[in-house]
């Protein structure tokens, strides 16, 4: 399903763009794969418009699909560009932000394309950046490639093509630092400027990330 909550109000880290439902300019399925394309325009016509000069799309699995634990991989084909900030992420099913937690598996900017960032967010982080690390991927724009997350009782393992680069241990000091014992749902979009994207090119527009599949396994 699509995401527009706060559309109206202005999107959360001073993001630029408009995400818009159901709209093939933004997002659709080409050749077995998601598209999900950011553009340079003003959407006026939209009830929620929010004066926006970008539009863009994203798409959650909320009330529709969510996990606790199991191995997660996206495979999925970065935007270049400066401005641009895709991801590939999770959000708790219960509990306001960040007491549900979120799982960042892939971020990636523009100005820093190579760069691929995974990051963990909880009530104990709050006030900082989170708990992440990062690996570097020379060909992330131009190539496919795996965005990896195993997720059991005791860690959440971030990795790439099967390269873990960042661990996340449960140090079993209660909901605070580990509420990834409940269902988080899954959050593909790709944001524009903001406090991570930063300054952006106009001339870039359209650009896309594209998602070849995404894959759960869990164990029975």
């Amino acid at each position: 399903m699509y995401d527009t909550e706060a559309n109206a109000t202005g999107w959360y880290n001073n993001e630029l763009q408009y995400y818009a439902v159901a709209r093939a300019e933004n997002s659709k399925i080409s050749d077995g794969k998601l598209v999900i394309t950011a553009r340079k325009e003003r959407l006026t016509s939209a009830k929620d418009y929010g004066g926006q000069d970008y539009s863009s799309a994203r798409l959650i699995t909320n009330g529709k699909a969510s996990w606790t634990y199991g191995f997660f991989e996206i495979r999925a084909k970065l935007p270049c560009g400066r401005g641009t900030w895709p991801a590939i992420w999770m959000l708790g099913t219960t509990g306001d932000w960040p007491a549900g937690g979120e799982i960042d598996i892939m971020e990636q900017v523009g100005k820093n394309p190579t760069a691929i960032e995974g990051t963990i967010h909880t009530t104990s982080t709050a006030g900082t950046f989170g708990d992440g690390g990062e690996t570097r991927i020379n060909d992330a724009c131009s190539a496919f490639h795996n965005y990896q997350l195993t997720w059991t009782p005791e860690s959440l393992v971030i990795g790439v093509d099967n390269k873990p680069f960042h661990t996340y241990a449960n140090k079993h000091q209660g909901n605070a630092s580990w509420p990834f014992d409940k269902p988080q749902y899954l959050l593909l979009n790709l944001a524009i400027g903001g406090d991570m994207g930063g300054s952006v090119d106009d001339t870039i527009f359209p650009v896309s990330m594209e998602v070849d599949y995404v894959k759960v396994w869990q164990k029975k």
